[in-house]
């Protein structure tokens, strides 16, 4: 049987070609790294948005699922800092003000006339923003969550729609992060009031005899809140443990600054009040990891109101988003048709319909199983393999698809195997491995692009 022929865009001689702008180059580590890149930089690449400085990207291992180990950088003895900007400065702050290029401000300025309308376009608005969010004016936030359908298209809901999903937050957090010994408190005061309303120093308090089988802290009963607590407490102490060391390095999420305790607390609210109303799923380590952009992003509004509620505007978010993405999660349907497998599959099925000369070499000649690197990929939604700032950037693409986040995120990883095609065909088992699991610095630009030409091609 003949060989699939590679397509003709895959061999253009433009693969090694440096890009004319260097505005692209902003995340690299160096004006050279990305340029090293094994892909083609066609004639019209879609522009990446200027954005501010942004921190450095987690230190810290990344964190894994329970069944399967996802490895980190810092692992697989790669420097850990390998992406990060070095003229970051540590300064965790947007400023959309500095070094905007005038497709930023064209961008800005044509999102910006989107939200002004009454009833937004929703096709207009994905199609701007697929090409990247400038930071500032706190339209990333506003966008996202418009495209992740907390936010209706019609801007006279807005206020009622928010005003309505908080209040339903703050509730869960009162029922949900209450310690037993407060709900029982709580029981007792309200029986003792009951019975004895007359009697003020009876008041609060709740004779041994009123204290219920389920309400005891020896209780095994499946009912009982005390064994529901104790059950609980170590999924607690393990997003506990998984919030302290999401991105170590930004001071936004960690470090001795009230502001990072503030923030870390309120993604532990938020993990947990998810644990507690997903039993099915509960918390599995990573979603930490998933949660932060969002957090960060909504935090960050300049509007001080939607900044003070980004944790419950933050919650509805991570629940949208997470419900396409939560079967991966599941161990139960690892192997089924929607596990997290069976997505890894259609990954190594799209690197063969595009490109099955580097398909062949990794799977059949290195043996390069894709779950080896592709778990981490999906599972974590890209945000360990660039840094932080480069991960909002591909977060505009995937949020923006109408098709839903997955595929996309399927054709980026896929464009990602492309882009160093090169390197992997030179390469062996031990090599490709470790290079894939520790992805180099790239033109995320140029790697969006070449992921909506994997769409296009197989579209024609």
């Amino acid at each position: 049987m003949a060989r699939k022929r590679v397509p003709d865009w895959l061999n253009s001689s433009l693969w090694s070609t440096t890009p004319a702008d260097d505005r692209l180059h902003i995340y690299s580590p160096s004006p050279t790294t990305a340029t090293t890149t094994d892909s083609a930089v066609f004639s019209e690449p879609t522009p990446q948005p200027s954005a501010p400085v942004p921190p450095p990207p987690a230190a810290a291992a990344a964190s894994k699922r329970q069944s399967t180990p996802i490895l980190s950088k810092s692992e697989t003895g790669d420097p850990v800092n390998k992406n990060s900007n070095h003229n970051s400065g540590g300064n965790d702050q947007n400023d959309g003000s500095s070094g905007s290029s005038p497709n930023d401000i064209s961008r800005q300025a044509q999102l910006l006339s989107e939200l002004s309308k009454k009833v937004i376009n929703m096709w207009g608005l994905r199609r701007f923003a697929s090409q990247g969010i400038p930071d500032g004016a706190g339209i990333r936030s506003t966008v996202w969550k418009l495209l992740l359908g907390y936010l209706p298209p019609e801007r006279g809901q807005w206020s009622s729609e928010l005003a309505k999903k908080r209040s339903q937050y703050r509730h869960f957090k009162e029922e949900l992060l209450m310690n037993p010994s407060e709900i029982t408190w709580r029981l007792e005061k309200s029986v003792a009031c009951d019975n004895d309303e007359s009697n003020s120093e009876s008041k609060g308090l709740l004779s041994r005899s009123h204290i219920t089988h389920g309400e005891h802290p020896l209780s095994l009963g499946k009912s009982s809140v005390w064994n529901q607590f104790f059950q609980e407490s170590e999924i607690v102490e393990q997003i506990d443990r998984d919030v302290m060391r999401t991105h170590p390095d930004m001071h936004f999420f960690s470090g001795d600054l009230q502001l990072a305790k503030s923030n870390q607390d309120a993604m532990r609210n938020i993990l947990i009040v998810f644990a507690k109303l997903n039993p099915g799923i509960r918390y599995v380590q990573g979603m930490n990891e998933i949660l932060a952009p969002l957090f960060y992003v909504f935090k960050n509004d300049p509007d001080a109101e939607m900044a003070a509620a980004a944790e419950a505007d933050t919650f509805f978010c991570f629940v949208e988003l997470l419900s396409g993405f939560r079967d991966h999660f599941c161990q139960q349907l690892d192997n089924s048709n929607v596990g997290i497998r069976s997505t890894i599959s259609r990954l190594s099925q799209l690197l063969k319909e595009h490109d099955e000369e580097l398909w062949r070499h990794l799977e059949i000649t290195t043996k390069v199983n894709p779950s080896f690197y592709a778990f981490r990929w999906i599972t974590l939604l890209l945000t360990q393999e660039f840094n932080f700032a480069d991960s909002l950037h591909i977060w505009d693409t995937l949020l923006s698809d109408p098709e839903g986040p997955l595929e996309t995120l399927l054709r980026v990883c896929c464009a990602m195997l492309i882009l160093i095609r090169r390197r992997l065909l030179a390469g062996d088992f031990t090599s490709n491995l470790k290079l894939l699991q520790n992805y180099p610095s790239a033109n995320i630009s140029h790697l969006l692009y070449i992921a909506n030409k994997l769409r296009t091609q197989a579209i024609g």
